[in-house]
């Protein structure tokens, strides 16, 4: 057997623990957590060997490797292991500085992880639309009343061409960050691979893109099976409300169409219809938490951040146009200000926060059909 020199890196080992694998230095390698996993391949499985490399402190052959996003955390090694190791958690963790290493300013990564930075996530973009009420004369709302029509319109409120010079840079900055992220990732695997591979690029990318759309891998778990079930509902219903911004944009842009539009125009039920899609698969992301906390852990800051984000957005969208329907200026205004910080939130900490999963998670997966690995 070739000997092969480890140099642990007792940095990497402590911020590992500190991102949330408290339990790491449980493990004691019987394998229980490989067995179990459905999710494996079987060509040098996970999570074993993730565990070693996390203990030893070999960060390299950690965060270059697709297996750690591979892993969809169903926490069935979790709930099986002898020692209370949480493999699951041990991997989020993992994953957790994974993006920290990938995705730059490191800054905005810290302000998303640390849970002391919480209130600042939110100040940020607070100062920002207060700035822009204040420069308009909008900071008194009492003085914004219903309109000509007799209706609430938001645009009067907040233009829509002020509410897009921030939001559209924020989504463009998210983009870019990713861009840059996931190029570094993959050459870091390819390195780490001994070359990119031999497969179809095409169809490594078309396989993923099905196993995405149908969750196919939460198929085979056992413990949380039924998050199937609650990502679907969020991954269609976000599919749903990209369609709906997207024709907002051509309602505004293109068509010259004037807000507010009525309930029975297709942006209206296609918004409508996604918006109570998330808020359903969210709160049953959020009950199934609940209810498997003993066996699956009941997650990490970094985990609950974006539940709230994504919770957030969603209900104060819903409320926002209830309220609006209801001829409520002060409410209507409050609740659509609270929502544009949300969605703010959610687009500019995007690649630094768990929402970053679903684009690793799919290089990953990517990769591992490229290199025949998956």
């Amino acid at each position: 057997m070739a000997e092969q020199i480890v140099s642990p890196d007792l940095n990497f080992v402590k911020e590992v623990i500190a991102a949330g694998a408290d339990s790491l230095k449980k493990c004691y390698q019987c394998s229980t957590c490989t067995v179990v996993c459905e999710v494996t391949p079987n060509n040098k499985p996970f999570p074993r060997k993730e565990m070693l490399y996390a203990q030893w402190g070999m960060k390299d052959q950690l965060i270059t490797n697709p297996d750690i996003w591979l892993c969809h955390q169903c926490s069935d090694c979790t709930a099986f292991c002898p020692r209370g190791a949480k493999p699951g958690e041990v991997l989020g963790a993992v994953r957790k500085v994974a993006i920290k290493e990938y995705s730059g300013p490191r800054f905005m990564a810290e302000l998303t992880s640390n849970p002391k930075y919480a209130l600042l996530l939110f100040a940020i973009p607070v100062a920002i639309f207060l700035v822009i009420l204040g420069a308009i004369g909008h900071l008194d709302l009492t003085a914004i009343s219903l309109n000509e029509n007799g209706v609430i319109a938001f645009p009067e409120f907040i233009p829509d061409i002020y509410v897009d010079m921030i939001m559209v840079p924020t989504a463009g900055f998210a983009a870019l960050v990713f861009l840059l992220a996931i190029t570094k990732y993959w050459s870091a695997m390819a390195a780490s691979a001994g070359g990119a591979g031999g497969g179809d690029i095409v169809n490594s990318i078309t396989g993923t893109l099905i196993d995405i759309f149908t969750h196919k891998k939460f198929s085979a778990c056992g413990v949380a099976k039924d998050r199937k079930v609650s990502h679907l509902l969020v991954f269609y219903s976000f599919i749903g409300l990209a369609i709906t911004t997207s024709l907002g944009v051509l309602y505004v842009y293109g068509l010259k169409w004037e807000m507010p539009y009525p309930q029975t125009n297709i942006l209206k039920l296609i918004g409508n219809a996604s918006a109570i899609g998330l808020l359903v698969g969210m709160t049953y992301m959020i009950t199934n938490r609940m209810k498997n906390q003993a066996k699956a852990g009941l997650g990490s800051y970094f985990d609950w951040l974006l539940i709230v984000i994504i919770f957030g957005t969603c209900v104060t969208g819903i409320l926002a146009e209830v309220i609006r329907l209801a001829k409520l200026p002060v409410p209507a205004y409050i609740t659509y200000f609270t929502h544009l910080v949300f969605i703010f939130v959610l687009f500019a900490y995007a690649p630094f926060s768990k929402m970053a999963h679903m684009v690793y998670r799919t290089t990953a997966m990517v990769f591992a059909r490229h290199i025949q690995r998956d």
